[in-house]
């Protein structure tokens, strides 16, 4: 089995950031949504995602690099036996854990929940203690908590730019609205220590994985939000007020005169929330809708003084 340095792609010796980059990059590369007919694609997500969580956490690493834990997060036994019952990890589960799905759509647990590219470390809940000393326990110290649970919660795209709160039913059977951290993106990971298995040592966390479902018309461009926003050819040539949909609900936009299509308006504070709390934009597309067949508008231009003496192609230099 590869160690979880080799996972991610790094040397065992990487500092926080190197790690950081690594996994961010591999989990774009392998997101389900850009690997929908690679399901080793899939399995390979949630083995760097595993490994990114154990190495993330500064009191894990140390535990696993001092080989006191093993790939899973479980205490290896003074014989070289494993804390739990074999098989691998797979798509969506919590190393030793179990595995749930939610599919979008609240107790509000608020600064628990982080994203797992901007928690601090070093607290918190989700460790879990080294080797057994005597009888179970850690060298005369703490027993070893339960298991983590993890979890997959599908996020429709305004939620997650606008950061509206989601609910989920925990396997404990709690229900909970869960607050979406800032720099929201799909693969970002939230914490609810203690609400994991139980075990000698206290109740493992929930982990909970973001994956931010695809929108029929808006796309995501880093934290601003493209839209493609078709007009007419009157209101192209004129200008216009028109009604825009947002993340945040349909606003007015006026279309200058004279917009061919391409021209880029701005919708400030209008795309998704960064880590500092500030916001992205919308950025406009305007997409001039020509009729198809129009004989009023085909007669117009047939007797337009304009026509044929302007080369839109210059720049193209033909």
């Amino acid at each position: 089995m590869a160690d979880l340095y080799s996972k991610l792609g790094v040397k065992k010796g990487a500092e926080e950031a190197e790690i950081k980059k690594a996994y961010r990059k591999l989990a774009k590369e392998l997101h389900p949504d850009r690997n929908k007919d690679n399901p080793k694609a899939t399995e390979r997500f949630a083995d760097v995602t595993a490994a990114y969580d154990l190495l993330s956490d500064r009191d894990k690493r140390a535990q696993y690099d001092r080989g006191e834990i093993d790939e899973q997060g479980n205490p290896r036994g003074p014989f070289g036996f494993g804390g739990r019952g074999g098989g691998g990890f797979h798509p969506g589960a919590a190393p030793g854990g179990a595995s749930y799905e939610f599919g979008g759509d609240g107790a509000d647990f608020g600064d628990i929940f982080e994203g797992i590219f901007g928690r601090s470390r070093g607290g918190g809940g989700g460790r879990r203690p080294g080797g057994f000393g005597g009888f179970g326990t850690q060298g005369g110290g703490r027993a070893p908590k339960g298991a983590d649970i993890s979890y997959r919660l599908a996020v429709p795209f305004e939620d997650a730019a606008t950061l509206k709160p989601q609910r989920i039913t925990l396997a404990n059977g709690k229900t909970i609205d869960v607050k979406l951290p800032n720099g929201v993106e799909s693969g970002t990971q939230m914490r609810l220590g203690g609400q994991g298995e139980a075990g000698p040592g206290g109740n493992g966390d929930a982990i909970i994985t973001v994956d931010v479902r695809p929108h029929r018309f808006f796309k995501r461009d880093e934290d601003d939000v493209r839209l493609d926003l078709p007009v007419s050819i009157d209101e192209a040539v004129i200008g216009a007020k028109v009604k825009v949909p947002t993340v945040d609900g349909a606003v007015m936009l006026g279309i200058p005169k004279g917009s061919s299509s391409g021209k880029t308006l701005r919708l400030r504070g209008k795309g998704f929330h960064r880590k500092d709390g500030s916001r992205g934009d919308q950025l406009v597309t305007v997409m001039v809708d020509i009729p198809a067949d129009d004989p009023g508008l085909e007669a117009f231009v047939e007797t337009w003084d304009g026509k044929g003496k302007r080369n839109p192609r210059a720049n193209l230099g033909v």
